[in-house]
């Protein structure tokens, strides 16, 4: 089972934040990235509470909850990446790692 404060280390170790300030916002972003890996993979609501998470979505989740942070008005791929082609990409890649635990629906 992977909560969001659980995840919490692993995003910001991706981040490079060594900081508590900002702990509170980045569980929220967490938090919003398994909402969506949930709805991305037609899994019920909490699923994720209940259950483990393959890597693949783990990664997913780590990598779009630091893109929450890094782009927080939603417009570029963040601080490396300063474009919103960039920001393409990181949904891109997201979108393949949770597509290989999608339940799909006949």
């Amino acid at each position: 089972m992977a909560a969001a404060v659980d995840l919490l280390p692993l995003v910001k170790q991706n981040l490079i934040v060594t900081h508590d300030e900002d702990d509170e916002l980045i569980v929220h972003f967490v938090e919003a990235a398994i909402s969506y890996a949930e709805s991305y993979q037609h899994m019920p609501l909490d699923f994720y509470s209940e259950n483990d998470m393959s890597k693949a979505t783990g990664q997913a989740v780590i990598m779009l909850s630091t893109h929450f942070y890094e782009s927080r008005d939603g417009s570029t791929g963040g601080f490396f990446g300063d474009s919103p082609a960039a920001g393409q990409q990181v949904w891109d890649a997201v979108n393949r790692l949770l597509r290989m635990d999608k339940d799909v629906l006949v």
